[in-house]
């Protein structure tokens, strides 16, 4: 297939591991022959050069409002809509893909979709967090031009520019039409709870597919941790949502019945992480505060003998635990998100009520007390995410998916 990736940023240039999913899928999809045109944003190109080797990636595109990129005025947004829907325009023609993969569109121009089904392409949605469900109706330029409310100011250069037929000029250029035009024929998802949470705003995407997040099996290895938890670890964003605030209240319950050390590996808000180290201070908790690489992370992973994963949102589909699992390390997690794909209590994890530290404290020390439930979830977990999360069977799923 000739397949035309459009994603608003690319590796090197990252911020998560929905970019870093992008690249490895495309990159595996390129390595089986299928011809691949990357076509992103110039996010980074400020700081750093384009990498070399990279003769496919097109970073071409502008970002609006997101990553330190500012929000621009009414008519300096129209220049930035019309370059990126021409630019899109000249690949499709220049490329003429098979099919175009769209990833996500966190600050690039929503009006692309228009553009997409104005040129009658076959598309493939990727959907791997909220950016349908949350940032497509906020849209700067679609919301405006459809927008019934907003200031006198606003209303008053709308109706002039629509007399004056400027609406109509434009939109051949860079679609104004309302969000609701967009459709999604062909996507798939993360997770079944991410199709779910994005069909109750109101999206036609039930019939969405569901294909999970991989994990790279090889970069994480290691064997099932069949020993006492000791070195216990935590890894995420530290922030409220993620459920860090949850692990040490659990482990201010369990005082000294709690054997060994949390060793949280991350960073946040400078004021929220200040609180975080006093509280764990106050109770004379036994933690500890470290900062990793990507790279750093497998050997980290396979330094400990349990996760604890703690998040509190609805992550569509989180990479920590499928890591964490892949090294050989027992996890104890919620159920929020699409995590509930995932874990299956006493079988493959140990699962409690996210928010409740004292149902996270009784499965630590079940974890701690229980050496054949603790064996039996490591090794049922280990080989699952092996077996069913490898990057080869989830590229086998896309490249189906596509090619379907």
């Amino acid at each position: 297939m000739r397949i035309l990736t459009l994603t608003n940023l690319y590796p090197p240039f990252y911020v998560g591991g929905y970019e870093l999913r992008c690249a490895a899928i495309t990159e595996a999809l390129q390595a089986r022959g299928h011809e691949i045109r990357v076509l992103t944003s110039d996010h980074g190109l400020d700081s750093a050069p384009p990498p070399a080797g990279q003769p496919h990636v097109h970073r071409q595109l502008r970002v609006h409002g997101y990553y330190g990129h500012p929000w621009l005025p009414l008519s300096e947004l129209q220049h930035l809509e019309i370059h990126n829907n021409d630019t899109l325009r000249r690949h499709i023609a220049d490329f003429r893909p098979d099919v175009v993969h769209v990833w996500c569109m966190n600050g690039l121009s929503k009006s692309l979709c228009l553009t997409l089904q104005q040129l009658g392409v076959r598309v493939v949605y990727d959907v791997s967090d909220h950016w349908i469900l949350r940032s497509l109706k906020a849209d700067v330029w679609l919301d405006w031009w459809n927008r019934r409310e907003g200031s006198l100011g606003a209303q008053a250069q709308r109706l002039v520019w629509t007399l004056l037929g400027r609406q109509r000029r434009l939109s051949p250029l860079a679609p104004t039409n309302p969000v609701s035009d967009i459709r999604f024929p062909r996507l798939y998802f993360t997770s079944a709870r991410l199709r779910e949470l994005t069909a109750q705003q109101g999206y036609d995407v039930g019939h969405g597919g569901v294909i999970h997040c991989p994990v790279d099996t090889e970069h994480f290895s290691g064997s099932p941790a069949l020993r006492d938890p000791r070195r216990w670890l935590w890894v995420g964003r530290l922030a409220e949502d993620k459920g860090i605030h949850t692990a040490l209240r659990a482990l201010a319950l369990l005082k000294e019945n709690f054997h060994g050390e949390l060793r949280v590996y991350g960073k946040g808000d400078a004021s929220y992480v200040d609180g975080l180290k006093r509280f764990a201070e106050e109770h004379h908790l036994p933690v500890s505060w470290h900062s990793a690489t990507p790279d750093q992370m497998p050997a980290i992973y396979r330094s400990h003998d349990a996760l604890l994963f703690t998040s509190e949102w609805e992550e569509p589909f989180a990479l920590t635990p499928l890591e964490a699992m892949s090294c050989g390390l027992p996890v104890i997690g919620t159920l929020t998100g699409g995590s509930r794909e995932l874990f299956r209590h006493a079988d493959n994890a140990l699962t409690y009520d996210a928010g409740d530290a004292g149902h996270l404290a009784e499965r630590i020390r079940l974890l701690q007390k229980d050496a054949a439930l603790r064996n039996r979830i490591t090794i049922n977990g280990h080989e699952e995410v092996r077996r069913r999360f490898a990057m080869e069977p989830i590229v086998d799923q896309v490249e189906e998916f596509l090619a379907a």
